[in-house]
């Protein structure tokens, strides 16, 4: 898909058909965040793939918003792994993450799926639930699939403010 065509078509899906989604599209979305910039590419994060319905009623105890989808990408990361800028002492962890899930959404959409960002969820019980998670920062979940037939952007997905609004230019 055109990139131009997948930034102003994606919006955030909330509705799935129970439809698989296949291996390749899968490794696709994991390739993309593979390849996303990092801060002095440390990539300090890791992705969990919740595909069995056992473990989707899991995710489910943590959060609401899972829409149904047959798959789940949970995104987390490690502090300690992140580049520090010294000046300030910012630790880009979180920053490096957003930039990985951020990849992650667009080539969802590439792959003809959709998502959206969730972070209301419960992370201390995500991390009880799924031990394997408890060492990192656990920043989003991602539900997958194929977007129902009735699924639509909500209202508020066209309201933007305008460009002026939010950019100084300084000679």
């Amino acid at each position: 898909m055109e990139f131009e065509k997948v930034i102003n078509e994606r919006y955030s899906s909330r509705k799935f058909k129970s439809q698989k989604i296949s291996k390749d599209q899968i490794e696709a979305i994991l390739h993309a965040a593979k390849v996303a910039p990092t801060a002095v590419n440390k990539q300090p994060f890791h992705i969990w793939v919740i595909s069995s319905q056992d473990s989707l009623d899991k995710v489910s105890q943590t959060t609401k918003f899972t829409f149904g989808a047959p798959v789940i990408f949970v995104l987390g990361s490690k502090s300690d792994q992140a580049w520090v800028r010294k000046y300030d002492n910012q630790n880009f962890s979180d920053v490096d993450t957003a930039i990985v899930g951020t990849h992650m959404m667009l080539e969802i959409e590439n792959q003809g799926l959709g998502t959206t960002w969730v972070a209301a969820f419960d992370a201390h019980k995500m991390k009880k639930l799924f031990p394997q998670m408890s060492e990192y920062n656990l920043i989003a979940l991602f539900p997958t699939g194929y977007k129902d037939v009735d699924c639509k952007a909500s209202l508020m997905h066209t309201k933007r403010v305008n460009i002026d609004e939010f950019t100084t230019y300084i000679d």
